[in-house]
């Protein structure tokens, strides 16, 4: 369809972005561990043998919506009519639906506490204790690699991101929704420092292990509208 493509596999400057591209992708999100157990098996019952599971990650709240580093996540996301105009295709064939970019990143947390927590807020580009965002920042901090409205036109989308924690290892399973793949594709390259050479600060304790590109189609009724592919 129109605007789906697989996920790029970025490099810049000694940090690279992988491809893991599969076919579908199911983003089960309930109330408790159980429902979406449940919700994971009947949506693995309906598809059958043309399928075959070969991830599945359970994410859960951390400190009422931080990520594993201590830090609030998803201050700058847009709200309202706004979060609506980032993430939902407005019109056309497929007006409804949205993009969704995936990727699992790994923290190195041990790493991130022997930092300062100077040198911790200046990777993130926020104060710990306040949230506040830090005016005078380095180039490399997060806010001012990911800054949404610093890119011409404005990237904005909507994060839906939430830790994860499995057999020692721990980090963020990164979600977002937009209208356009073009939109998270810009912020990621600058992250690598293929605009500027300025690699993104995240990545001096956290990498990304996968990466994907999705379409999610409209529902009508609680049921998938998938009119627009003339099904």
């Amino acid at each position: 369809m129109e605007g789906l493509r697989p996920f790029p596999a970025l490099t810049g400057n000694g940090v690279q972005t992988p491809s893991t591209q599969n076919a579908l992708w199911v983003f089960a999100r309930e109330q408790s561990a159980s429902e979406c157990f449940d919700t994971a098996r009947a949506i693995e019952s309906a598809v059958g043998s043309d399928f075959r599971r070969v991830e599945e990650v359970s994410t859960f709240v951390f400190r009422g919506g931080h990520d594993l580093s201590g830090y609030e996540d998803g201050t700058e996301n847009p709200k309202g009519q706004a979060a609506i105009d980032a993430a939902i295709i407005p019109d056309g064939p497929f007006q409804g639906s949205s993009f969704a970019a995936v990727q699992r990143w790994i923290h190195d947390l041990p790493r991130f506490q022997s930092l300062s927590p100077s040198e911790r807020n200046n990777t993130i580009g926020r104060v710990l204790e306040t949230n506040a965002e830090i005016v005078d920042a380095p180039l490399s901090a997060h806010i001012k690699r990911a800054a949404q409205e610093s890119f011409d036109p404005a990237a904005f989308i909507l994060r839906r991101s939430m830790p994860w924690s499995e057999g020692g290892e721990h980090g963020l399973l990164f979600l977002a929704f937009g209208e356009s793949l073009d939109r998270y594709e810009r912020v990621l390259a600058r992250m690598v420092g293929q605009e500027d050479g300025v690699v993104d600060a995240l990545f001096t304790f956290t990498r990304p292990v996968t990466g994907g590109y999705f379409w999610c189609p409209p529902q009508i009724g609680g049921r998938l509208d998938l009119s627009g592919l003339g099904l």
